[in-house]
């Protein structure tokens, strides 16, 4: 009896499970059945699209967690890409900066207002030490003509004027000369200085910019084309045929705008913003809101070590250990040759003349190894001194018998030139009157002495020479 009963439920057992394999099955077949009737079923993947950013306005797994998303950005939007269904952020009104300028732009379009606040009124610097007075840039701030080039102190310039085009930026302002008036680094000399206007008069400083062409989509100028040439043979059409060939004759094809502007060069693009942030570039390439790092780097060492001790608040000096100085030697070195370099026509022309200090490291030859500038006098008068140093000729300092390089501070004089000057017969007024017009570190009297050791003339004992070394 046994037997039947475990054989009924063994049955029982089979029965139910052949009867949710049965269920299962047509769950199954019914799937089945309906992703063939709608096509290949997505992957798992494809159910939800995700929303992609420009990497800083994508939120990080943490913040998405404990943060509500952000919100778009006034000056942009998300818009869906065609082909992976992901959104970028598309920037309406981006702010385009290029070393110390800065503009909040309009649709990437740069105002001619917003050139003038930029520019207008500000004392600014020619990088490159330009000469000319018209000066004209290509797109990406290379010089398109020819101009020589000279020291940062002649460089300054004013822009009082900004004309902005679709193809061009034209500045006009005013240049001027630094006069510095003997302070020594550790005073401060960016405060002892003098602007003077070098601009001839009646004529301004003129510098223009190539702008770089924005055309429209290809897309769109090819629809507008055709929408034209559409229009066109409608009316051919609508014309009488002696219309038509009475016509033909006078008209030419069109040319397409590559070679309508075969002859201009400047580069071309679609987005605006990229138009504006090349021109901002190429204004950070040639001009400068001040004497930066920029500018002091493309400086010789005579200038950077000036103004490396002016940052550091004192006065230069040799760091190589082998550099003895005046008062450490056996015998001083001595200036043997006569120092007397040539002015330029801006400081002829302006009246600047005067006295500049300069320290120099003489080497064991008698020749002018370094030479930094100790108290310039500006106007491009001390690139003159520097070569006129290193051309010299010198006693070298001798220590235990041996000639040994000194560090040695020199005075040397620039003076104005003219008939009036020039004349040997020249009377006491005019003398006195050529006085009163020389600027400088130093006074008149010392100047007069340094010309008169020079010439080796007698001269009063109570004046230091000049154009002499003086020992530290």
């Amino acid at each position: 009896m046994h037997t039947p009963i475990n054989a009924l439920r063994v049955g029982s057992v089979i029965s139910r499970t052949d009867c949710l394999s049965a269920t299962w099955f047509g769950i199954a077949l019914l799937t089945a059945l309906s992703v063939a009737a709608l096509g290949q079923a997505p992957a798992p993947e494809q159910l939800v699209k995700p929303l992609a950013t420009d990497a800083s306005a994508a939120p990080s797994s943490t913040e998405s967690q404990s943060t509500p998303p952000a919100t778009p950005v006034e000056n942009s939007a998300l818009v869906p890409t065609a082909t992976t269904g992901t959104h970028t952020r598309i920037v309406k009104n981006p702010l385009l900066t290029a070393g110390a300028f800065s503009v909040q732009t309009v649709g990437g379009e740069i105002r001619e207002d917003q050139l003038k606040q930029l520019l207008v009124g500000k004392v600014l610097y020619l990088r490159a030490g330009y000469l000319d007075n018209n000066l004209e840039f290509d797109e990406w701030g290379r010089l398109t003509g020819h101009s020589p080039t000279g020291s940062f102190t002649l460089s300054q310039i004013q822009i009082d004027k900004v004309k902005l085009s679709k193809r061009k930026l034209e500045l006009q302002g005013e240049r001027y000369g630094l006069h510095f008036l003997g302070a020594a680094p550790y005073e401060d000399p960016t405060k002892a200085t003098d602007r003077v206007k070098i601009t001839p008069k009646k004529k301004t400083l003129r510098i223009a910019f190539d702008r770089e062409q924005v055309e429209k989509p290809k897309k769109e100028k090819h629809k507008k084309k055709q929408k034209a040439s559409d229009d066109a043979g409608e009316k051919e059409s609508d014309a009488p045929p002696a219309e038509i060939a009475a016509s033909a004759p006078d008209q030419e094809p069109e040319k397409p705008a590559e070679s309508r502007s075969s002859d201009d060069k400047t580069t071309r693009t679609t987005d605006p913003a990229h138009a504006s942030q090349l021109l901002l570039t190429a204004l950070d390439i040639i001009l400068s809101p001040g004497i930066d790092d920029r500018m002091i780097a493309a400086m010789p060492a005579f200038w950077q070590l000036y103004y490396k001790a002016a940052a550091d608040k004192t006065d230069y000096r040799p760091t190589n250990p082998g550099v003895f100085f005046q008062n450490t030697v056996d015998q001083k070195a001595k200036l043997v040759s006569a120092l007397d370099p040539p002015s330029n026509e801006f400081a002829q022309a302006s009246g600047v003349a005067g006295m500049a200090l300069y320290h120099t490291v003489i080497g064991s030859d008698g020749k002018a190894e370094q030479v930094v500038a100790g108290r310039p006098i500006g106007f491009g008068l001390d690139e003159n001194a520097e070569q006129t140093i290193r051309k010299a000729t010198f006693q070298p300092a001798i220590k235990d018998g041996k000639p040994v390089p000194v560090a040695l501070d020199l005075v040397v004089s620039f003076r104005i030139y003219s008939k009036r000057t020039s004349q040997q017969g020249t009377d006491a007024s005019s003398a006195q009157e050529s006085k009163n017009k020389l600027p400088g570190l130093y006074t008149v009297q010392a100047m007069e002495q340094a010309q008169a050791d020079q010439q080796n003339q007698p001269a009063p004992p109570a004046q230091p020479p000049a154009a002499t070394a003086t020992p530290q």
